[in-house]
Order: C-alpha cells, then structure tokens, then sequence
C-alpha cells in the first residue's frame, strides 16, 4: 500500500513582503504541491498578494491542525518574527534559512526597548554566556562578534521534529550543536532564468553610466558591511584593474560607505551605486556585469539565494573562501582567502586585486566559468529537485518527536520563563560608574530607541551660517535636529544610546574647537519631533570660501579653508551619518 503524501502547512512570508525567502516560498510552492497537499499560513499582520490566495488555499495563523505538519520557513530578521512564535508552540519541519538567528532577537526586543525578553531568551539559548553578553548590550557595547558568536536558535530548533539547511556546513554546524537534532541539507530551489542577454545589459550599462567595453564587477543585494563590497572598490586602485568598473545594485545599509572609500581610493569614477532596483531590473543588471562578487564575513550561515540567481543567469562569482561558501566548486567560484588575524585587510584587498586582473585578463575562461555555473544551478538547485527534498523529509519525520518535547518552561510567545534557567534573572549587585542607573521600566518601550536601533535617519538644519562671513565675525548659530527616523532618539543623560551635537571649527588642520563640550539632546525625541541648540562661532582669519557647486553637500577640505563641521553623535563616539543620519559641513 503506498503512502500517503505529506498535508504541509507552509508558513512563510509571502509577496509583497520584501523578503528573499518569500520568493523562494513562492518559487517552491508550485513543485511542493505537485508532491504534497499544502496550504500556506498567512502570518500575523503581513499582506499577501491576491494573486496568491486566488491561486493557492490560504489559512490564518490560528487554524494550524494537528492534521496537518508546519513546514516553517525561518529568516533572520522581523519578517519571521511570526514564524518564530506559531514554530515555538506547533512543532514541525523548519527550514533553517540563517544559521545565526541572534539578528531577529535583538530586534524584537532590544529593539522595542525590551531588555529583560532579550536578557531571558538569550540565556535560556546559552546559559551563562548568554547572560554576560545581554548584560554588556544592555550598557552599550556595540561589537557584532557576540552576536555570530551566540545564534540564539537552541531553544526553537529543539521544540522542531526536523530541521532542513541548505548547505553542508550549515548542517554541521547544527549538529555539533545539538547532536540530538533531525538535520538534513537540501538544495535551495532557483529557477533557472534565460541566459543573460547581451542587449539587456548594454542598456542597463547606458543607464548607469558604465562604458560598454569596460570590465565590470557586480554586488548585488543589500549592500552591508559584512558583505565585503568595500574590499572591491579598494582593489579597484590596484595595477591591472585600471579599466574596471564596480556596479553595486541594492539597498545600502548605514555605515557601508562605498562611495567614500571610493573617493579615498581614487576610483570614484569607476563605482556605480543604483540603490534599490526592483527586481524586473535585476536581470539586466546581472547581464551588466562580467563578473559578480559574493564576499562574506562574518556570516549567518545563509544560502545566498541572490547568488545563486547571478550564476543562474551565466555569470562566475567571487566568493570568501570560507563556511558555506567553501563548498562551491572551483570552476564556477573565485575563492578569496581572509585576512589571516593581526594582519589587517590590506593583504586580502590585494589578494582579490590579483585573483580579479588575473581572471578578466582570460575572458574565454571567465565565460567557460559562467556557463558551469548555469549548468551548476540547473543540476543542483532544480525547484524540482528541491521540493522532492523537502517532502522527502517531511513525510520521514512527520510522526517523529522533537528533542524537546514538552514545553516546560517556555509561553505562549516563545519566551522563557524565570524558572527556565536555573539563572538568577536579578540585574549585578553593581554596575559601572558613570552608566544610568534608571530602572528599566522608565526606558521608552513603544518605540525601538537610539540604544538599539541601527537607522537613525534624521535632518539637521543651520542658521545663521549664511556667507559672506567676514573675518572675525562672531555669530550666534541656531541648530535644529528633527529625528525623521523610526526609533525614539534618547536624550544625552540617558549615557549608552544618548545623543549630542558635535561641533567643529577646522582651520590648517586643527580643531579650534577641540575640548568644548558637546550639546546634549536636553530631552528624548520622539520621530517627527525636533530639538533646537545655539552655538556662538568666530571665524579665524582666512581666505572667503567659494560658494559650492548646486546640488553638492560635501566637498574635500582645501588646506587653507576652513570648514564649521556639525553632525550629532551616539554616546561612545559614533557619528549618526554611519547610521544614516545627518551631518551638515560648510567651508566659511
């Protein structure tokens, strides 16, 4: 008697949300039904396209059946917010797409101004490390190393009856985990898009100002610093890459700052930053390039499905050489080492320098690399394929039990209770000196704040600054700050996510103003509220500065200029401008 097929409950993102996994679930919905009886979830508070649920039966979050097995998709970030809860009290089959879930932790707590939910859920995940690095976040340290460190995903993972990867080492790293764990690497499902057309990406070089003859490089994605981009416009300055260009294509997320190493390097010229592109234009964008870049450290364990598309389409990559991405064969995927620790960047800039004029000086094995990789795609990461995979395992472990079969010690939100632990949950007896010593419950917990928030988009305003400004000339300036952003911005006083205006006065050099103390927000600040300072400015002797060019905020400072500087800052030093606020600089 032959088996029944597995009934799936897939939950999921789905379009419109902006998320690479609800295209995935899409691309792979059509080959699991063909195998499965499905239906999708639609999550808490997310739309779904209506072609969506005209195609396919759809049910809401609270109809999950016993009937019925969760195939959970699982991301690293809010999108899967939802996920994450109805996967901590329905066990199924999760789809572990980040290894490291430790992003999605901070922002759902931490970044609703939640520190005891983050302190509990990272201790009850690892124990009394997890209870040192919450406590140290807590008071403003900064560093990302803990958060790759801790992948706070224990907890959920063992609630599952299985759990699918995509990758090898993605696997293992599960299992050195959690031994005890179901854990299978199953092909990540691509479809595979006509060839990258010659025509497509001669227009999208026209759009973007990029010669058609030039070499150039493509990063495609969301552009963060873990994505290495930077490295690329450094290795642009390198002999043998004179004529080469990079095209960036995606978002670009705050403190990346491609286009300003770019000016340092000298290659301005030769990077090209689209923004956001829909993803009609990914296509032409990929034909654009010669070759597209994939580096990566630290990760997440991801399987990047926007490389996988770039091969898809006839295009070789460069990757790290390293976690997932060691995996790759080398006839589709230009490995570059890291830098080995203590010896900086400046060796792996140049080891990609030479990796990179080496290859595109061979366009006949640049183009035999690009067709392997689309063979590549087409064998291995058939949507087919795929789903065969998946289904596989759902129907093996469809009656199996999780590790953690009871859910002691865990509510109905996923949150662990005080008892969970076997932690004392109290704060230390002392903390250190010149930190606040509110309690906790007098921080604003409606909005994510200034303390956690990682886009802190604001305008900043300055009057008073108007030329001519004669030598010697004292004015009383008045700075205005509004917070344009999502997060409340927190006052000066409040120490670790406070903020104050910097200001100043550089003249052959120097700091004139260098020691004076800076300007406290004087009271936290709401999104669409503003703050108002004054701030008395003599300009020293020196020549008149020559009015700016339309449309320039920022130019390079003359050694005989001078130049008033304003830009507010995170206690701790760091500038907002790297968090995509506001900074304002004029020569006078």
């Amino acid at each position: 008697m032959s088996q029944l097929p597995p009934r799936l409950d897939l939950v999921s993102p789905l379009p419109p949300v902006r998320s690479g996994i609800a295209d995935y679930s899409l691309d792979l919905l059509p080959h699991l039904a063909a195998l499965t009886d499905v239906r999708l979830i639609r999550l808490p508070g997310q739309p779904v396209a209506p072609e969506i649920t005209a195609a396919w039966p759809i049910a809401d979050s609270g109809d999950l059946s016993p009937a019925r097995l969760p195939l959970y998709q699982m991301g690293n970030n809010r999108h899967h917010e939802g996920v994450q809860d109805l996967a901590m009290r329905h066990p199924g089959v999760l789809t572990l797409h980040d290894v490291v879930l430790h992003h999605l932790l901070l922002d759902v707590t931490l970044g609703r101004g939640d520190f005891h939910g983050y302190r509990e859920r990272l201790r009850r995940d690892h124990g009394w490390m997890g209870d040192a690095v919450a406590v140290a976040k807590r008071w403003g340290a900064y560093g990302t190393a803990p958060i790759f460190a801790l992948p706070a995903h224990r907890t959920l993972l063992r609630r599952q009856c299985g759990v699918l990867v995509h990758s090898e080492w993605a696997a293992a790293v599960v299992r050195e985990d959690e031994p005890e764990l179901r854990v299978r690497a199953v092909p990540m499902g691509v479809p595979l898009p006509p060839a990258a057309s010659r025509e497509a990406g001669l227009a999208m070089r026209r759009r973007f100002g990029l010669p058609e003859d030039a070499p150039v490089l493509g990063s495609f994605g969301f552009q963060t610093p873990i994505k290495r981009t930077v490295l690329a416009v450094r290795a642009l300055a390198a002999p043998g890459l004179e004529r080469a260009h990079l095209l960036a294509v995606g978002e670009e997320a705050p403190a990346t700052g491609l286009l300003e190493a770019a000016h340092r390097a000298g290659v301005a010229a030769r990077v090209h930053v689209t923004g956001y592109l829909p993803f009609a234009d990914f296509a032409g964008a990929i034909a654009a390039a010669d070759l597209c870049l994939n580096l990566r450290y630290p990760t997440a364990g991801e399987t990047s499905a926007s490389l996988l598309r770039v091969m898809a389409a006839g295009r070789a990559a460069v990757v790290s050489d390293y976690a997932q991405f060691a995996e790759l064969p080398a006839a589709i995927a230009l490995k570059v080492p890291l830098a080995p620790p203590g010896e900086g960047e400046e060796r792996e800039v140049a080891e990609l320098a030479a990796r990179l004029a080496s290859l595109l000086a061979e366009p006949e094995r640049l183009r035999a690399m690009g067709e392997a990789a689309r063979e590549h795609v087409r064998r291995h990461h058939d949507p087919r394929r795929a789903a065969a995979a998946v289904a596989d395992a759902c129907a093996a472990w469809a009656a199996a039990p999780p590790p953690e079969a009871s859910s002691a010690g865990v509510d109905a939100g996923g949150a662990a209770t005080a008892s969970s632990s076997g932690l004392s949950s109290s704060l230390p007896s002392s903390l250190p000196t010149g930190l606040p010593t509110a309690p906790p419950s007098s921080l604003p917990t409606s909005l994510p704040t200034s303390l956690t928030w990682g886009r802190l988009v604001g305008e900043l305003e300055v009057r008073g600054a108007e030329p001519p400004w004669p030598e010697g000339e004292r004015r009383r300036l008045e700075v205005v700050l509004r917070n344009q952003g999502f997060a409340r911005w927190l006052a000066g006083e409040r120490g670790p996510g406070g903020i104050a205006v910097v200001v100043k006065l550089i003249a052959e050099g120097r700091d004139l103003f260098a020691g004076r103390p800076w300007l406290p927000l004087p009271r936290d600040l709401a999104p669409g509220e503003e703050a108002r300072f004054t701030v008395e400015v003599r300009r020293p002797p020196g020549p008149p500065a020559p009015p700016w060019p339309p449309g320039v905020t920022r130019l390079p400072l003359a050694p005989d200029r001078i130049r008033l500087w304003i830009e507010p800052h995170l206690f701790g030093g760091l500038g907002l401008s790297q968090l995509g606020g506001p900074r304002w600089e004029r020569d006078i």
